[in-house]
Parts: C-alpha cells; sequence; structure tokens
C-alpha cells in the first residue's frame, strides 16, 4: 500500500509540474526601448504581428516597455531631426518611414538608418542583430535580460559619422549611406551575378564599417559575426549608449549561428524547459508543443495504471 501510494504521489507531482509549466501559456517578451541621445529620437517599428505601435517620440533621457509574442519577427529604428505637426504629420532628417506620420504603418525606414533585427523563437532560440547594412544614422545597443544560451550583447557604439567617407555622407552629415546605397553597385548589393555568400564579399567601405563596429552586419552574408541567440529572453535597445564597449553577461565574442542538429536543438529546449520550470529565470513561456502533450499523457497512463494496481 505504502508502494502504491508513493508511486501515486510521485507520478501526481509530475503531472501537477507539467501542467503548471504547460498553462502558463504564450507570454511575449519584454522588450524596452531606451534614448540616451542629446535629443529627442523617434523610433520606427516593422514587424509581424503587428505590434501596439509602429512609431512614436521617446524623449532625451526617456524609455519605453512594451510587450512582443513569441514568434514576432521585424525591426527597430531610430528616426533623429523630426518634425511633426499636433496632428501627428511631418517627417525626419534620417531613416524617415515615408509614412507622413509619427506611426510608420508598415512602413520600414529610408536609408540610411542603424537597424535592429529580432526573431522570436516559440520555445526555441531567438536570433538578433544590429545591422549596418541599410547604412549608418545614429548609436545602437541591444543588451539581454535572462534567458538562456550565449545571449550577448550586440550593436554600433561608435559615432561612424564622423568617420564616413566625403562619398557616403548625407548632406548635413547627419548619415552614412552604405556603398550599396551610394552607387548600386551589384557587388556592393550582393545582387545579380553577386547574390551568394561565395560570390558576394566584404568591400573597402563594409570593412570600414566592421572595423568600427565589430559585432554589427557590415554586410548581407555577414552573419557568422554579427548573429546572435538566446532563448526565452527579455531585450534592451538603447539609443545612443554611453559605453565605451560592449559587454554581455555571459560570452561578449560573436557566436557562429550555422544550422544545429534537430537532436540538439531538441536537447537544448528540454534542458531550457526544465530550467525554466526550475528557477523561473525569464519572464517568457512558450505554447504547448506536441512534445510536451505526449509528456503529460505518457505521465497520465501511468498514473491511472498505477492507481488501477
Amino acid at each position: 500500500m505504502a508502494s502504491l501510494f508513493s508511486s501515486v504521489s510521485c507520478s501526481c507531482t509530475v503531472v501537477l509540474c507539467l501542467v503548471l509549466f504547460i498553462f502558463r501559456g504564450a507570454s511575449a517578451a519584454t522588450f524596452t526601448l531606451v534614448n540616451k541621445c542629446d535629443y529627442s529620437v523617434w523610433p520606427g517599428i516593422l514587424g509581424s504581428p503587428k505590434l501596439e505601435t509602429t512609431g512614436f517620440e521617446l524623449p532625451k533621457g526617456s524609455s519605453r516597455t512594451f510587450q512582443v509574442p513569441t514568434g514576432w519577427s521585424g525591426r527597430f529604428w531610430g528616426r533623429t531631426g523630426c518634425n511633426f505637426d499636433d496632428s501627428g504629420h511631418g517627417s525626419c532628417a534620417t531613416a524617415d518611414c515615408g509614412s507622413s506620420q509619427v506611426e510608420c504603418n508598415g512602413n520600414s525606414a529610408t536609408p540610411p538608418a542603424t537597424l535592429a533585427e529580432f526573431t522570436l523563437g516559440t520555445g526555441t532560440q531567438d536570433f538578433y542583430d544590429v545591422s549596418l547594412v541599410d547604412g549608418y544614422n545614429l548609436p545602437m545597443v541591444v543588451d539581454v535580460n535572462g534567458g538562456s544560451g550565449a545571449c550577448a550583447s550586440t550593436g554600433c557604439v561608435t559615432d561612424l559619422n564622423r568617420k564616413c567617407p566625403n562619398e557616403l555622407k548625407v548632406e548635413g552629415g547627419g548619415a552614412c549611406r552604405s556603398a550599396c546605397d551610394a552607387f548600386g553597385n551589384p557587388e556592393y548589393c550582393c545582387s545579380g551575378a553577386y547574390n551568394t555568400p561565395s560570390t558576394c564579399k566584404p568591400s573597402t567601405y563594409s570593412e570600414m564599417f566592421k572595423s568600427a563596429c565589430p559585432k554589427s552586419y557590415s554586410y548581407a552574408y555577414d552573419d557568422a559575426s554579427s548573429t546572435f541567440t538566446c532563448t526565452g529572453a527579455d531585450y534592451r535597445v538603447t539609443f545612443c549608449p554611453n559605453l565605451p564597449s560592449l559587454k554581455s553577461a555571459r560570452d561578449s565574442s560573436p557566436k557562429a549561428t550555422g544550422t544545429v542538429p534537430a537532436a540538439v536543438q531538441e536537447a537544448e529546449l528540454a534542458s531550457s524547459w526544465l530550467a525554466s520550470l526550475a528557477t523561473g529565470d525569464s519572464t517568457r513561456s512558450y505554447p504547448l508543443s506536441v512534445v510536451q502533450f505526449a509528456l503529460v499523457l505518457v505521465t497520465s497512463l501511468i498514473l491511472w495504471y498505477n492507481i488501477g494496481l
């Protein structure tokens, strides 16, 4: 009888833990946008599904936090030199989205623009980067809070507008164009005969960007040293960070993000589930998967079998 009670108690505990884990539901990642510039920035947002806003004013020294659902893919950027009237109509000197409004309404940034790009996993890794492929208009850093994995900070803290070659400078010097935007040559744009990793190589201009900002994308196929991963994290995007260098709580070196065998991904995912359940390390949780459902079903059958004995 004691053995039966012990078996049933153990099975109930396992089922309860799994149910509590599963029915936390699919929650969002917390994103915080911070403006440390000496002027107002108007962040623009483009992604799917659409967030609560696609553009807003972020005054000097302020921040704004909002929720981004799992599975979201999109980008953030900072518009500068904006002038909007009381009805919200106007334009920006750099990274304007062409909507003639504070809200970008599904439009992306007009180059040159520094971009923070994200693809959030659904129980799997998030991918993120800071890109200078469309040029540069202001410093930007992505920092990570919580999560599991490498979870390194990335971005560009250098003022590239001061180092921008004359042939890439926009009028007024408020932004620095990419070579693709400035000249349109296929070898700079990784287009036409140059649209593969083997044919599109770094240019003198992209190498200048890379030297100044080693963790940022400098051209289209700069994946290995510029794409970062984390699982179940929250993120902070800072405009004009006053940091002397990028740093990470775990590992500041860039990580290559090539294809990972499915078995390894499953093992990492299972590990992250258990860690999240035990420690509550992240505010993120994930929707019910086939694997989770199977675990609950099998455990329930074991429980019922033990009771029947």
